[in-house]
């Protein structure tokens, strides 16, 4: 089986709390034969819009190909002002084409396929960030499975807060190991039916 996990960080080259926290749930996808693969959309352009394709220089086509090609796919995303990053929003819109094709009658592309969801912040902001996405999944025809969202929310995760990638990976083993590990299980129980 194969994840995408799609990361929506905003920072380009600076360590990122929801990478390290979307790169601790790999591992525990691999502990269930899942393959993943991270993609940290601020390093791709990807134009605003609601079609599959914007144009010659858009790369939103290829991270497409690599989503109808999974098994589950994650939304991973930091909060900012108690709601999903930008770079999320833009996959949402980009993936408005998909509601318009099940609208006009065609089958989802995402059919099948199990959702899940990464959270980080330092305020709370996850339940309705959580209800935003499985309502979005829903109209797209990608199923959540229970219990398949894992989110932190810690002092640690503050904007000016500097830690490793070796702290927050303790904190998270710590803390959030069996969450993480019932996600991934529940995800592999899901597509296993």
């Amino acid at each position: 089986m194969k994840a995408i996990i799609l990361l929506a960080t905003l920072k380009q080259d600076e360590l990122s709390n929801t990478e390290v926290l979307a790169n601790f749930f790999s591992e525990k996808l691999k502990k269930n034969n899942i393959n993943s693969e991270i993609i940290r959309l601020v390093n791709y352009n990807i134009p605003p819009g609601t079609y599959h394709n914007m144009g010659e220089d858009d790369d939103w086509p290829m991270i497409l190909e690599k989503l109808k090609a999974s098994e589950i796919i994650i939304f991973a995303t930091p909060i900012w002002w108690g709601n999903h990053s930008s770079e999320m929003q833009k996959v949402i819109e980009r993936l408005d084409e998909v509601h318009d094709e099940i609208r006009s009658g065609k089958e989802s592309i995402f059919l099948g396929k199990a959702g899940g969801i990464i959270i980080t912040g330092d305020s709370d902001g996850t339940q309705h960030i959580i209800g935003n996405f499985a309502n979005f999944f829903n109209a797209i025809g990608l199923a959540l499975p229970p219990m398949t969202s894992l989110t932190v929310i810690a002092d640690e995760h503050a904007k000016d807060h500097k830690n490793t990638k070796e702290e927050l990976m303790a904190i998270y083993e710590k803390d959030y190991a069996e969450t993480a590990e019932t996600m991934a299980k529940n995800l592999s129980d899901f597509l296993s039916k």
